[in-house]
């Protein structure tokens, strides 16, 4: 016989033995490439579409100077143009301006169409009247913006600037080619609308011919005011990808979560196979196959499996892509990537990744039941019952615990980029270490199990302790996906838990107002907060004001808060982590970071920090560090005093309204929206609202995270079933000298049960305790190196509870179920072999 003809027997063999097996097993791979590659192709996408839109706005630019969200002093525009070494400079004001008819805003930039012209061409309207980008209430929006706002030439769209509004007409559309949400104004219009008198956003800057770019932005480096930094525009896109790296990576990373789970649906396809073709195989052995050929051929199985899924995952990935690009947008429900409209596209480096990943976990998942099948004797394993003793080859002990310790010591390496791959490394060896030891810790646990008294549950034990390395096969697909399960299950449940537990620390007033959700645009005049103050039933409003800090060009813009704040109690405001400090009177005030700012600018209590405010550095003491779960790129809090004696801005953004005693809050939100100057433009929420909102943003936000999740629990389960039942229908001559010896169909019935009930139960148990340590990783390692967030640990007992009871009815249904199948083969036929 030819080696082609020998594959083709054996792989045929193979299909005609286990053919909704290898279909399931197949589907697994494919499902678990389908999530990898979705995931990868639409963050790609939507990074991809996030550096083109810098490109297009930038143009031509060598350098972007950008500073603080609300600008900076215009004077450093004629300082820059003037240089020997720019060829020309061109001044940007950015303005997330909030929409009045709608609770969204738009991205205005204002410029100088004479200097755009020379560096930003794709800002510049096609225009018959080159006059028209002077007039000061003209408006040019992108396609995009235009098909957002449903406005075409000639329609008036009205934006809000404090709390009036501002009217500006649609003059005409932007270059085709330009994909941002963007609309373009005069910069001297959008100065005044928008009250920016004296402000710029940035200037982007190209330089002559023959200039070294990175020794000139490191010599104007001095001369540049504080919290303004000279970058490339490309440092832009770093910025914007850098807050949501970890969100996508931990993505990716539950994707090959359910690619491994689907491995090991291939291990335990290919054990099964193993086993019921054991005494072929050997017979193959006698003919003169060599066990380094039989190796070869069963991994071949394995790998035609990876190949096919692969294929199909691949094919399937970019349609989900596709569909979850149109459900929940390029941003999956995170939030990072909202607003931008990507395109799909093929990346041949992630169509190799993936599909190799898919191939490799298959034939991983088939090495080791191919060193079973050539480790075996051929003269034994043509014996009847010889099965029996599949997998019996343990490891030791030694083995599987040092996996175990090399994990336990990965918990606590540092992270790698920002990324905790320590982290990540250490969860992978945690199960590992545990699918190494399952079957000797499932003979320790059932050689001290009790001695049942009823014949099939003993009968039960005794299969159990006679042959402990079947249950592998099974234990294996139930550990993967209940530790999963578990893990994840803590992790979101503290996550959710310490959330709603922030949100009532922080929001402890009868009322909040704010000028706007989104944008940057609206805002609360000082008259407005004497208005407020002033309203009868209002006992106390605190004032708070917003605005974000360039402290790193390569990272995004923290956020400053400035709001009235005790000194004395800082704790009576904020849901303080670490003791606070009292910092000398006649030393630089107090600030209080939150945990990213910690942990991002390596910041402790005592140490002190500058801050760019009002073009310059002001020096603070570190009094505190807080938590803080809605501004992950980092959070500075100081008081509002010290905020207006710097930059000379009394504005709000948010208010905070305790009533008296008696008021009514639905009441008094009519009065404010009623009694203040555009009232009716405010946003007003009682703090239940306000937790509603943020527990839903929440759930949308893990959505993704749930369905991996639940894709990878499914196929450990699929695996769980699939694999008990065809051990049982490996055992049809068992069942079958049974029912000769005098045992009925329900005393076997109930013998399967209790063994579906003990090898469950050990895996459970096993589950239960390895998902919770690799919870512990996951919130105090990989969250915390991720996010930089802190959180209590909670266990959902209900929710796990039902979960086990669920996991071991499967197993011992499918047990009963499998066996009544099995033994529906006539009993002498069944045990015809043994004759």
């Amino acid at each position: 016989m030819g080696s082609g003809a020998i594959i083709r027997a054996v792989l045929a063999g193979s299909l005609a033995h286990d053919r909704l097996r290898t279909a399931l097993a197949v589907m697994a791979i494919a499902l678990g490439v389908a999530l990898g590659f979705a995931v990868q192709t639409i963050n790609r996408a939507a990074v991809n579409e996030l550096s083109l839109g810098v490109q297009a706005l930038s143009g031509d630019a060598d350098l972007e100077v950008r500073g603080p969200r609300d600008g900076f002093d215009e004077a450093l525009y004629p300082v820059l143009a003037q240089r020997p070494e720019v060829a020309v400079a061109s001044p940007v004001v950015e303005i997330d301006a909030k929409l009045a008819d709608r609770p969204s805003s738009l991205r205005i930039l204002g410029v100088d169409p004479f200097r755009a012209a020379l560096i930003q061409p794709a800002l510049i309207p096609a225009t018959t009247n080159p006059l028209a980008m002077l007039q000061p209430e003209a408006i040019f929006l992108s396609t995009a913006a235009a098909q957002l706002l449903g406005r075409s030439p000639g329609d008036t769209i009205v934006f809000q600037a404090g709390l009036r509004t501002v009217s500006l007409r649609v003059a005409g559309t932007l270059n085709p080619g330009l994909s941002p949400t963007v609309a373009v104004i005069d910069i001297a219009g959008a100065q005044t609308q928008f009250d920016r008198t004296g402000r710029l956003s940035r200037i982007d800057l190209r330089l002559r011919s023959g200039v070294d770019v990175a020794a000139f932005a490191t010599a104007m480096k001095p001369a540049l005011p504080a919290g303004v930094a000279m970058a490339r525009p490309e440092a832009t896109v770093v910025a914007g990808t850098s807050l949501s790296r970890a969100y996508r990576v931990n993505l990716n990373v539950l994707a090959l979560v359910a690619l491994f789970t689907g491995g090991l649906l291939v291990f335990s396809t290919q054990a099964l196979s193993v086993v019921r073709r054991r005494s072929q195989l050997a017979l193959l052995r006698v003919l003169g196959l060599r066990r380094r050929r039989l190796v070869a051929l069963i991994v071949l199985e394995g790998a035609v499996q990876g190949l096919v899924g692969s294929a199909l995952g691949l094919l399937a990935g970019y349609g989900l892509a596709y569909f979850a690009l149109r459900v929940f947008g390029a941003d999956l429900g995170s939030g990072y990537f909202r607003g931008v409209a990507p395109t799909l596209t093929l990346d041949p480096v992630a169509l190799c990744t993936f599909f190799a990943l898919g191939v490799a976990m298959a034939v991983s998942g088939s090495v080791l039941p191919a060193l079973e099948a050539a480790r075996t004797a051929p003269a034994q394993a043509l014996k009847a019952g010889d099965e029996q003793r599949a997998f019996t080859h343990l490891q030791p002990w030694t083995s599987g615990l040092g996996v175990l310790a090399v994990g336990g010591i990965a918990a606590f390496g540092p992270p790698v980029s920002g990324l905790p791959l320590f982290g990540y490394a250490s969860i992978a060896l945690l199960l590992v270490g545990t699918l190494m030891l399952l079957p000797r810790l499932a003979g320790f646990a059932w050689g001290r199990w009790p001695t049942p008294r009823l014949p099939a549950p003993r009968l039960a034990l005794a299969q159990l302790r006679g042959a402990p390395g079947q249950a592998l096969v099974s234990l294996a697909s139930i550990v993967a996906s209940v530790s999963l399960m578990v893990s994840m299950g803590i992790m979101v449940t503290s996550f959710r838990g310490s959330l709603e537990t922030w949100l009532e620390q922080v929001l402890p007033a009868d009322l909040y107002v704010r000028a706007a959700m989104n944008g940057d645009s609206a805002y609360l005049p000082p008259g407005v907060q004497d208005r407020i103050r002033a309203l009868p039933g209002v006992r106390r409003a605190d004032f708070m004001r917003e605005q974000q800090l360039l402290l790193d060009p390569d990272r995004p813009r923290v956020v400053l808060i400035a709001r009235d704040i005790d000194p004395a109690d800082p704790g009576r405001t904020l849901p303080l982590v670490s003791p606070p400090v009292t910092v000398a009177v006649e030393g630089p005030p107090p600030v209080w970071i939150n945990e990213p700012a910690a942990a991002l600018y390596s910041q402790a209590v005592g140490q002190r920090i500058a801050l760019p405010l009002g073009g310059r550095a002001v020096t603070f003491t570190v009094a505190g560090v807080w938590r803080d779960y809605a501004r992950a790129q980092g959070a500075f809090v100081i008081g509002r005093d010290s905020y207006i004696a710097a930059t000379q801005d009394p504005a709000a953004t948010n208010a905070a309204i305790w009533l008296a005693p008696g008021a009514d809050p639905a009441a008094m939100r009519d009065i404010l929206r009623r009694d203040i100057p555009d009232g009716e433009r405010l946003e007003v929420a009682a703090p239940g609202e306000i937790r509603a909102l943020s527990l839903r943003a929440f759930d949308r936000t893990f959505a993704v995270t749930y369905a991996l999740e639940l894709a990878a629990v499914l196929i450990g389960l699929v695996g769980l079933s699939s694999a008990f039942g065809a051990l049982v229908l490996a055992r049809r001559r068992e069942f079958g000298m049974l029912r000769h010896l005098g045992m009925t169909r329900g005393q076997i019935g109930g013998m399967l049960a209790s063994e579906g009930f003990l090898v469950s139960g050990v895996g459970m148990a096993t589950g239960l305790g390895l998902g919770w340590l690799m919870s512990l990783v996951l919130i105090h390692v990989v969250n915390r190196q991720s996010f930089h967030w802190g959180m209590e640990v909670a266990i959902p007992w209900g929710p796990l509870l039902g979960a086990v009871v669920l996991a071991m009815g499967l197993a011992m249904v499918t047990a009963v179920w499998s066996g009544r199948v099995a033994m529906g083969v006539d009993a002498v036929r069944a045990v015809r072999n043994d004759w």
